[in-house]
């Protein structure tokens, strides 16, 4: 068989197109939970915790002001932007969560197939059975 016949084949079997489906449902999956977290969670939980701005919560390393907007921070020198990694490690836990509960869901919507019944036994082993046991008597 070819390469290109086998190409061909992979393309044609249905698993490429399912994957790039995915794929585009994903990203902009993952567009709608980063803005969730972003413009709705993130604003809640700082208020929460007292009128704190996640998106400018950073380290100075190269001697900045701390209270320095992160932007005029960024061009003054190295930062480390701790509030953007919160911000995105929260939108990660959001995604992981709603993609455990989909696996979950499609896992108890496939039926496993029952068990097959064993085969029954032939008559010439169920003889042989039966004489053994005579013998052993």
């Amino acid at each position: 068989m070819s390469m290109a016949s086998e190409f061909k084949d992979f393309i044609a079997g249905g698993n490429v197109v399912d994957l790039a489906v995915g794929v585009i449902i994903g990203g902009a999956f993952g567009k709608i939970v980063d803005s969730l977290v972003k413009d709705i969670i993130m604003p809640v939980v700082g208020r929460i915790i007292g009128n704190v701005d996640f998106t400018n919560m950073y380290l100075p390393l190269s001697g900045q002001d701390s209270s320095l907007p992160l932007a005029e921070a960024q061009k003054l020198g190295a930062v480390m932007s701790y509030g953007n990694f919160i911000t995105i490690l929260i939108n990660f836990l959001i995604l992981a969560f709603v993609i455990f509960m989909m696996v979950k869901q499609v896992n108890k919507m496939k039926k496993t197939a029952p068990p097959a019944a064993p085969a029954p036994t032939p008559d010439d082993i169920l003889l042989l059975r039966e004489i053994r046991d005579a013998l052993k008597k």
